[in-house]
């Protein structure tokens, strides 16, 4: 399924220069970030995913984002995934963010390169790329496939997230990819002027919209409806990121 929010950016942006001039160098990225951890961290079953045609609940939470090197055409990409348990606030998930992108850039030891793995199948002749895909994929359904490709694959992750605006884009409808178990993708697209009602009047207001695709087997509607709600309010109140989550909401059913 598809759905879009608008979102008024400019108190957001006052909260974000507030904590800079504190001393904290947190930006979007690092907000936005943080509160779909949050949200996924309490709204256990939009970290589910199906495989097989089974349900699984994932361990941990981990979104994937793609990256280039420099902003022009012409610039290498890469894709690097956050990891995190769901307990971080704000300032710990702008450490992680930090740290994995300043590692892939760097292409650090550190950091599990899906470079690496892209290039060596795009190196391999036609007939063996395709079968070592299709090996792939088979792997992955009957629960074989090795955690080092798992640990390296974008598509093995709670949550796709686009930040747009950084390329002064729109947002979009994303579709899942057919490969791997993410099941919800996140755009959020550049700053643009919207016409939108404060206090019963039309006023004009910087904002931003974000598209979400979401796997609706993971849950019903009802679900994603109060996840929605929960993302509104920590969109609307940042400051609730600030410490850390207490306790991690378990997926038991």
């Amino acid at each position: 399924v598809f759905a879009k929010e608008l979102v008024q950016i400019d108190p957001i942006e006052e909260y974000l220069a507030d904590q800079r001039a504190q001393g904290h160098d947190i930006n979007l990225l690092h907000f936005y970030l943080s509160v779909y951890v949050r949200v996924l961290a309490e709204r256990p079953k939009l970290n589910r995913f199906i495989m097989n045609n089974k349900y699984y609940a994932r361990n941990g939470i981990s979104i994937s984002m793609a990256i280039k090197r420099r902003l022009v055409d012409e610039a290498d990409e890469t894709t690097v995934k956050f990891n995190f348990d769901g307990t971080e606030s704000v300032y710990q998930v702008a450490e992680t963010v930090n740290q994995t992108i300043n590692d892939a850039l760097t292409n650090s030891e550190d950091s599990p390169n899906v470079d690496r793995l892209v290039n060596f199948i795009l190196g391999l002749p036609g007939i063996v790329k395709k079968g070592l895909v299709g090996l792939l994929k088979w792997m992955d359904r009957v629960n074989m496939l090795p955690a080092s490709v798992i640990d390296v694959s974008p598509f093995h992750a709670s949550l796709f997230f686009s930040h747009l605006r950084s390329i002064r884009g729109r947002y979009v409808y994303h579709h899942l990819y057919n490969i791997g178990t993410c099941g919800l993708f996140v755009a959020i697209g550049r700053v643009e002027k919207k016409a939108i009602v404060v206090d019963d009047e039309v006023v004009v207001s910087n904002c931003v919209e974000i598209g979400y695709a979401l796997d609706e087997r993971i849950c019903d509607g009802l679900y994603v409806a109060n996840s929605f709600r929960l993302v509104e309010k920590y969109l609307h109140n940042p400051h609730l990121l600030e410490t850390p989550l207490e306790k991690i909401v378990e997926d038991v059913e």
